[in-house]
C-alpha cells in the first residue's frame, strides 16, 4: 500500500507564503514577549537600553545571518517542482534547529537571567526573523503580481 497519497501537496508559492508567515509570526511573537517583559518594568533606562540593544542586534543578525538563511531557503524553494510537500517550506534540518531554539527559549525563560537582558535577546532574534521574513514576502509578491 502506498502512502504517497497522504502527502499534503501545495503550490510552490504557498510554500513561500507559509515560510514568510512563519518567520513573521515568530518574530512578532518574540518581540511581543520582550515588550510584555519591558512594559512591566519601572526602570526606563534599562528598558531603553534593552530595546536599543535588541534593535541593533536585530539588524546585525539580519544582515549577517538570517537574511542569508532566508535567501538560501527561497532559492531552495524555487528549485522545487511546481507542487511539493507543504512541509518542505523549511528544510528538514531546519525543523531540528527550530526544536532546539524552542527548548533554548523555554530554558532561558525559566532561568535566573534578568528579563531586561532576555528582552534584548528576544528583540534581536525576533526582529531579525521579522526583517528576514520580508524577503519571503517580496519574492511571493513578485510571483503573484509580476510586472507587465
Amino acid at each position: 500500500m502506498k502512502l504517497l497519497h497522504l502527502k499534503p501537496e501545495a503550490p510552490r508559492y504557498c510554500l513561500l507564503a507559509a515560510a514568510g508567515l512563519m518567520w513573521s509570526a515568530v518574530g512578532v511573537m518574540l518581540c511581543g514577549i520582550a515588550w510584555k517583559w519591558l512594559s512591566s518594568s519601572a526602570a526606563m533606562l534599562r528598558t531603553a537600553a534593552s530595546v536599543m540593544t535588541g534593535i541593533a542586534g536585530a539588524w546585525i543578525v539580519y544582515r549577517f545571518g538570517f537574511s542569508k538563511i532566508a535567501l538560501k531557503n527561497i532559492e531552495r524553494l524555487s528549485q522545487l517542482p511546481e507542487r511539493a510537500c507543504f512541509f518542505a517550506f523549511q528544510a528538514w534540518k531546519s525543523y531540528v534547529i527550530i526544536a532546539v531554539m524552542i527548548l533554548l527559549g523555554i530554558t532561558l525563560r525559566h532561568s535566573a537571567i534578568p528579563r531586561y537582558y532576555l528582552a534584548a535577546l528576544y528583540i534581536t532574534i525576533g526582529g531579525a526573523l521579522f526583517l528576514s521574513s520580508i524577503l519571503y514576502h517580496v519574492r511571493l509578491w513578485r510571483i503573484l503580481c509580476p510586472k507587465p
